[in-house]
């Protein structure tokens, strides 16, 4: 079973037959607009089925197509779309090893490491290899899908003091790039600054609360390279309802980092009540939606 497929409103599809049939009872009823067929060689296909449960998410299968048109099913990834551009970094995409799926590598500053996605447009850039079209990457739409998540209060700031904060991220941001290039001074500043800022926090979380410390982070997490621990701000906050389980999926754009990104979770497994200015804090599955340049 996917871990993530609670995300999407299927809760309570836990064992594996009852899976098997949801994948094949969708498989039968879509539309002819809802699938898309590769040939890969002489012998083998493979068939996507989009499976929309509410606008913009749903469930992503694959398998394939025999002679008569039934689709078998392989395996399916839940999605969820973002209207977004999330990043505009160098990206890299490389195929897994097991499977027809594929990962983006962002070489993104702002949240200063290389940010690894799960590629959730797979027949478009399979499409477009297979044609032999250009596949450079002009931005990213990324979403978080999550299991698990609560509400902070948000820390209260200035005007002055959310001004200051996006002068010095906007610096940063120019030392790393500088730095990532060779620049010896950059080095320099960011080693002093990374000391500095240790410092400081190790004095102030003696008498303060780690959260009221740490405005919104962004690390990896666990031993899968595309999942992250986040905190992020709540920018827009939308429910969505799986049209089968009438299940409710927040769906949170969160600014992180400078990053703006999309999270959906299940309302089920959100502790706390989400708003607009309120935090989230989760663990996230990092997918994301390439858009070629034409």
């Amino acid at each position: 079973m996917h871990r993530f497929l609670r995300t999407v409103g299927f809760s309570t599809y836990q064992k594996k037959h009852k899976i098997e049939d949801l994948m094949k009872n969708l498989t039968d009823q879509a539309g002819s607009n809802q699938i898309r067929k590769l040939q890969l060689d002489e012998e083998t296909n493979l068939c996507e089925v989009r499976a929309e449960m509410a606008p913009g998410m749903g469930i992503s299968i694959y398998g394939e197509m025999d002679e008569t048109g039934e689709i078998w099913p392989e395996y399916y990834v839940p999605y969820l779309l973002s209207e977004n551009s999330s990043s505009k970094a160098d990206c890299s995409i490389q195929r897994h090893t097991d499977r027809e799926t594929y990962a983006g590598l962002l070489d993104e500053y702002r949240v200063g490491i290389s940010l690894i996605y799960y590629l959730e447009n797979v027949m478009e850039y399979r499409e477009k290899k297979m044609a032999k079209e250009p596949v450079e990457v002009e931005c990213v739409n990324l979403v978080g899908l999550s299991v698990k998540g609560k509400i902070l209060l948000p820390i209260k700031k200035t005007e002055k003091q959310k001004a200051m904060a996006q002068v010095a991220s906007k610096e940063r941001t120019n030392l790393l790039e500088a730095a990532k290039n060779g620049n010896e001074q950059a080095i320099e500043t960011l080693t002093i600054e990374d000391i500095d800022l240790y410092s400081q926090i190790s004095r102030r979380v003696m008498k303060e609360d780690i959260y009221s410390i740490i405005d919104s982070c962004f690390m990896p997490c666990g031993i899968e390279c595309d999942q992250y621990s986040v905190i992020g701000n709540i920018q827009e906050l939308e429910i969505l309802r799986n049209r089968l389980t009438e299940e409710e999926v927040y769906k949170m754009l969160l600014e992180c980092n400078d990053m703006f990104f999309h999270v959906a979770i299940n309302k089920q497994d959100l502790v706390g009540e989400p708003e607009v200015g309120r935090r989230f804090k989760g663990q996230i599955w990092m997918i994301g939606t390439a858009k070629f340049k034409s």
